[in-house]
Order: structure tokens, then C-alpha cells, then sequence
């Protein structure tokens, strides 16, 4: 999969850079916040090759694009040049949500970024303690740096969590990790241990320990966000360079200490205590919610409601209960399901996007599976329901809990050793029961195979037929090395020709159907009845004229015939705004075609054939 390629066709689709308020990603989908939601073409962001599937949940939209999203996510980066945001924009929308959707995307934005680190540290856990099983003791120095290294995000997570919360509450990130840096300074941590009053400016303060805390941090992060908007409207620009992030300090640090974290470490305690007390009268029931439900809180977003709670187990008890066992058996279950459609499958294309999703979704990762195989045949949803139910009532009877934050699954199951040693067995036979119980549903259920619909009809003759693409412009036919842009020259996009027009029109050139018709009317996306996908970029850099000088005569879905006028464009007054009117056009699924004859650096009208593909 060429990632920049995917980058530069998704950039236009979400309305250009200035459109992008925040981009951040997290295991399988690109998490976007925009300036205006209305510029962004949802439908056909979907029909782009490489995404899976696009979710609008939990305040955000997410684009889901499968495991190698941090690719594709670097490639939007650097499209975009390395900054998201501008200031001159105004704020983001703010549309009508309800105090769920507003929480669940503060925690998703704030803890999209920490998910690494956490990862990070709960593998080297893992791997600990399988060290100590054969041997290692645990009074060695090796035991101890790697434990502390373990550890490091865990105690730590107030600064980690300040960079996520200043992304989300747009407020400097270093001063928000410098507040964290305060909460976690060893004079604070010498008073509380000291353990005599303290006060500041006879104000009483409560001495809490805010290591491994999570809910203190980012309500003060939010106080902090709105301490920076009043220094930066009421500071004097003169001296707002010294002035500023003093007023940010002296006043949000005190209220953080006074205030919001000793209310933050209290709700700390409330959601720890009712996780412990519902795990206490009934132990089955969270981790069969959460193996049941699992793939409803992925689409819904809310998935990520649930990690305070785990983290917040984790760094006072040392593993936690709510999360973990139950989202083993989903993603268990899940792979389960997807591996039995892939068994029971007949349709060549569906059996290896399932097999392959559905050995990701055992390692841990379901996204791919359950957006590319299981929402879309429905039966194997209910399936890996059962399956996750019945794996996470076996875990809730038998204690199962999770010792390290990682995504649940057969990668991760050293996660699952520690103190008790029937932990990681209670983990494995979860893991069989979900997986059968989950594949064994899906078999005996069934789906409709696309195969099925295929075998019925009639041969498509289509497939044996000639391909071939007639000028869309009339103008002189040069190589794609003559246009002054790299993605084109070079191309990144795909093969083809360029033409350079004599006039202003630009035609079908084949019978087929438009895909992809830009806001900006300055270039079209087309595929062929005989499979060809065809993009016309007409000229240079012109996404920046917005429009200006180009009409469509067609829009998103049409069919169109050979020689159907397509886009007109004003050739001379885009020249003279200053941009070049050279028209790349681009086969963009090379991949499925095993060559072309172009016809370079020659007169053509529109109607000529310009490209046979083989």
C-alpha cells in the first residue's frame, strides 16, 4: 500500500490542511477534528482505496485504515507540513453533543498519544515476568531497572497525559506538562510524606499522592486552558512573553493542588471503589458485559471510557479487572468468527482479507476484522458476541485479571502472568472458549457468501474486453516527467500521461461511472466498466483556487458515456492567476494491470485514444 499516495487523496476529501483543527491516530484509525465539518466528503473518503471503514463517534471522525496507520499518518503530516492547527481559522464547530460523547472524546483524545508509552511499559512487565519464571530473581539490579522502566509511564502518567490534554483543550503542551512536573515533585513528595499541614497563603492544602493518577491531571489541564485564554486577551503584548506564562503558572498550579486534584484523586477513588464492589457481588458480569458489547463500544467510540478506570487499577492494585479480561474474549471471539468465514468462505477475495484480519484480530487488533468482515456479513457480529460473552463469564468465575495495559490477545497473553500462577491458565482457556464458542456460532449460523450472488449470475464478459482510455483533453500529450509536481512526475499517484490543454474542457473518456468529484471541481476521479480507476487533475496546485474558474457538469455517482462533457474550466484566467494548467492523467490501480501503451508527446483531440492497458 503506497501510504502517500493514500495521504494525498485523503487530504482534499477532509477539506485541505486549513480544515484539520487536530490529527492524531491510535492502533488502527486516524482520529480527526476539523474547522468545519461540512468540507469533509464522508462517502467518498470511504470509497478510497486503503480505508476500511470511516466512524463518526465519540466527537470525533475516525478514519479506520488497519494496523499501518502510523504510516499513513506521518505521510498526512507531512502533506500537511508538520503542523496541525491554524491560528488563523476560527475555533472548531461545536456541534450539539451530549456529556457522554464530550467525555469519551476528551479521554480519547488524551489518551491517544500516552497508548504507546503505556503499551510500552506493560510489555517490558510481561516480559519480566517471564524472566522471573525462569529465573531471574527479584532482587537483581537487571529486575530492578527493568522495572522501573516498566513503571516510568505508569508513574508518570500525569505528564504524559498533560501533552494529550493540552492537544485536546488547545493550550500549550509544555506548560500543561510542566503543572504535571509540579504534581510529581519529590518536595511534594517529601510533605506528603512529612505528613504535617501545609498551606498556601493560609489556604489549606490536601496532601494526595498524584502518581499514577489520571483524572486529576486532565481536570486541571482544562482549568489551565481557560487560565491561558484570559492571559492571552488580557495581557499587555509588550511583555506578554514574561508575563504570560507566569500568569499560567502562578494561578493554575495552586488551583490544581487546592482544588481540582485533590476533587480529581477523589473521583479516582469513587470509580475504583465501584469497580471493586460490583467485581466483589458478582464477578462474571463485567467481563461478559465488556466480551459481549466489546465491538459496539469500538463503534460507538466509548471503548476508551473504560481506560481511567483500568489504568487507575493497574497503578493501585497492580492489575486491574474491568477492562482486560472481558476485551480478551471479544477479540478472541472476534478473530474466531473471522477465521470460520474465511474456513467456511467460497469468495477467493473475502477468504484472504478475513484470514488475514482475523489473524490480527487473535494478536489483538480488530478493528480490520470487524469493520472489513463482520459488520458487513452481521451474522458473524452475533457470533462473536456469544463467543466474547460466554469467554468472559469464564473469566469473571475464574479471577482472570490483566497485569499489564496492553491490547488483549494471544501477543499479549505474558500480560496475564504474575502473582497468582493460574492467571495466564484461566487467560489460555478464556482464549479457547471464546475462539470456539465464537467460530463453532459462526459455522453453525452461517452468512450470505458473496460467492453465492457470483456463482449466480451470469459470466461477466467485461473482464476479457479491451481497455482503453480516450483523451479527456484536447491539447498536446506529454510524459508524466514534464509536469513540475513530484507526486505526478514521479508518479506517486499511479501511471498515465499529462496533457497540456488548448482549451477548457474536459470530456469521458470512457463508458463508466464518477467516483470522486472535488469540492475545489479541479479534478475528478472516475472507474471505468472495465475496471480502470482514472484520476484528471487539471493543473498544478489549483486546490488552492477553491473553485474559482471551474464548473462540473456532473456529481458524485453519475454514470457517464464516452465523450460526456465532464468539467469546464477557464484555461486563461487560472494562467494568469499564476498556476500552471498541465493535466495529469493518472491509472491510480496500476498495481492491477500488467502495463500501457501511452501515446507521449503528440497532438491529440478529445476522443483519441491516448492509453491501452494490458
Amino acid at each position: 500500500m503506497d501510504y502517500k499516495k493514500l495521504a494525498y487523496e485523503l487530504l482534499p476529501l477532509v477539506g485541505g490542511k486549513e480544515n484539520v483543527s487536530k490529527l492524531t491516530h491510535c492502533a488502527t484509525r486516524l482520529r480527526f477534528e476539523f474547522y468545519d465539518r461540512n468540507k469533509v466528503d464522508a462517502a467518498a473518503i470511504e470509497k478510497t482505496n486503503g480505508v476500511i471503514s470511516v466512524v463518526e463517534k465519540g466527537g470525533q471522525f475516525q478514519v479506520v485504515v488497519g494496523n499501518d496507520v502510523p504510516i499513513t499518518y506521518r505521510a498526512l503530516i507531512d502533506e500537511i507540513g508538520g503542523v496541525v492547527g491554524n491560528s488563523n481559522q476560527p475555533e472548531p464547530e461545536q456541534q450539539k453533543t451530549s456529556i457522554i460523547n464530550r467525555i469519551v472524546s476528551v479521554i480519547s483524545t488524551t489518551f491517544t498519544p500516552v497508548i504507546p508509552a503505556l503499551i510500552g511499559g506493560g510489555m517490558i512487565k510481561a516480559v519480566l515476568s517471564i524472566l522471573v519464571l525462569f529465573g531471574l530473581s527479584d532482587q537483581s539490579s537487571t529486575y530492578q531497572l527493568m522495572n522501573f522502566i516498566s513503571d516510568a509511564a505508569f508513574y508518570f502518567m500525569p505528564v504524559l497525559l498533560a501533552y494529550g490534554a493540552a492537544i485536546k483543550f488547545a493550550c500549550n503542551p509544555v506548560l500543561s506538562m510542566t503543572l504535571a512536573c509540579a504534581l510529581l515533585h519529590p518536595t511534594w513528595s517529601g510533605m506528603i510524606s512529612a505528613g504535617q499541614p501545609i498551606n498556601f497563603f493560609n489556604i489549606p492544602v490536601k496532601l494526595v499522592d498524584y502518581s499514577y493518577s489520571v483524572i486529576p491531571i486532565i481536570l486541571s489541564i482544562w482549568i489551565l486552558s481557560y487560565v491561558e485564554r484570559f492571559a492571552e486577551k488580557y495581557t499587555p503584548s509588550i511583555i506578554k512573553f514574561f508575563l504570560k506564562p507566569l500568569i499560567i503558572l502562578f494561578i493554575s498550579t495552586p488551583i490544581a493542588l487546592i482544588i481540582v486534584g485533590p476533587f480529581g484523586a477523589f473521583l479516582n477513588t469513587v470509580i475504583e471503589n465501584a469497580a471493586n464492589t460490583i467485581n466483589s457481588y458478582a464477578s462474571w458480569l463485567l467481563p461478559m458485559l465488556m466480551g459481549a458489547f466489546q465491538p459496539f463500544l469500538v463503534l460507538t467510540g466509548t471503548a476508551w471510557a473504560m481506560t481511567p478506570i483500568a489504568t487507575v487499577q493497574i497503578s493501585s492494585l497492580g492489575y486491574e479487572i474491568v477492562n482486560g479480561p472481558g476485551m480478551l474474549a471479544s477479540n478472541i471471539a472476534q478473530g474466531g468468527a473471522t477465521l470460520a468465514v474465511a474456513m467456511k468462505s467460497k469468495n477467493h477475495q473475502l477468504r484472504q482479507m478475513a484470514f488475514s484480519s482475523g489473524f490480527t484480530a487473535v494478536m489483538g487488533i480488530t478493528e480490520p476484522a470487524l469493520y472489513g468482515v463482520i459488520l458487513k456479513l452481521k451474522k458473524p457480529l452475533i457470533a462473536s458476541m456469544i463467543g466474547g460473552g460466554i469467554g468472559g463469564i469464564y473469566a469473571g468465575l475464574s479471577g482472570l485479571v490483566r497485569y499489564a495495559f496492553v491490547s488483549p490477545g494471544l501477543a499479549a497473553l505474558p500480560a496475564f502472568i504474575g502473582e497468582n500462577p493460574m492467571n495466564i491458565v484461566h487467560a489460555i482457556i478464556t482464549c479457547l472458549i471464546s475462539f470456539a464458542a465464537a467460530f463453532a456460532a459462526t459455522w453453525i449460523m452461517g452468512f450470505e457468501d458473496p460467492a453465492n450472488e457470483q456463482q449466480q449470475a451470469p459470466k461477466n464478459e467485461i473482464k476479457d474486453s479491451k481497455k482503453e482510455i480516450f483523451a479527456p483533453i484536447t491539447g498536446q500529450a506529454v510524459c508524466l516527467s514534464d509536469v513540475p509536481d513530484a507526486v505526478f512526475s514521479q508518479k506517486v499517484m499511479g501511471d498515465g500521461i499529462a496533457i497540456k490543454p488548448t482549451e477548457g474542457k474536459v470530456y469521458a473518456p470512457f463508458d463508466g461511472e464518477v467516483v470522486s468529484l472535488f469540492e475545489t471541481k479541479h479534478a475528478i476521479g472516475l472507474m471505468s466498466d472495465t475496471g480502470i480507476e482514472l484520476l484528471i487533475h487539471v493543473g498544478i496546485d489549483t486546490v488552492s483556487l477553491e473553485g474559482k474558474f471551474y464548473d462540473a457538469h456532473v456529481k458524485n455517482g453519475d454514470k457517464i458515456k464516452k465523450g460526456d462533457l465532464l468539467l469546464t474550466f477557464d484555461k486563461e484566467q487560472i494562467e494568469n492567476a499564476g498556476f500552471e494548467t498541465i493535466t495529469p492523467i493518472l491509472i491510480t490501480n496500476t498495481d492491477e494491470f500488467s502495463g500501457f501503451d501511452l501515446v507521449e508527446n503528440k497532438a491529440v483531440n478529445h476522443g483519441d485514444k491516448i492509453i491501452s492497458v494490458k
